[in-house]
C-alpha cells in the first residue's frame, strides 16, 4: 500500500483556498464545491497533480492555481496543472473523465 500524505494536501488546500476536503479515494482528493481535484503522483511523493472542473470559471481557475502553487511550494510540494475533468453519474457509480 502506497502512503499518501492526505493531511499535507488538506493543509495546502485549506490555506490556499479556504476549502475543506470532503472526500478522498485512492489517489484522488476532492475538495468542497469540486472546482478542482488533486491527484497524488505515485512516482514522486512531493508532486501533486491538479485538475479543474470543466465548468470552472477561467479567472477563478487562474487564481486558485496560483494560490495553490504558492502554498504547495512553501510546503515543499510541486503542483502541476494536468488539465480538466468532468463527472457523470453511471447508475450508482460516478465516472470521472480526465482531459488535457
Amino acid at each position: 500500500m502506497k502512503f499518501r500524505n492526505l493531511e499535507a494536501v488538506r493543509e495546502i488546500v485549506k490555506e490556499a483556498t479556504g476549502l475543506d476536503i470532503t472526500y478522498a479515494y485512492d489517489d484522488l482528493v476532492f475538495p468542497e464545491h469540486m472546482a478542482f481535484l488533486i491527484q497524488f503522483d505515485d512516482s514522486n511523493d512531493k508532486n501533486l497533480f491538479c485538475f479543474f472542473h470543466v465548468d470552472c470559471n477561467p479567472n477563478d481557475k487562474k487564481d486558485l492555481y496560483s494560490r495553490m502553487t504558492e502554498v504547495s511550494s512553501e510546503n515543499n510540494y510541486s503542483l502541476v496543472n494536468k488539465g480538466i475533468f468532468n463527472l457523470s453519474q453511471k447508475g450508482e457509480d460516478v465516472e470521472i473523465r480526465f482531459r488535457r
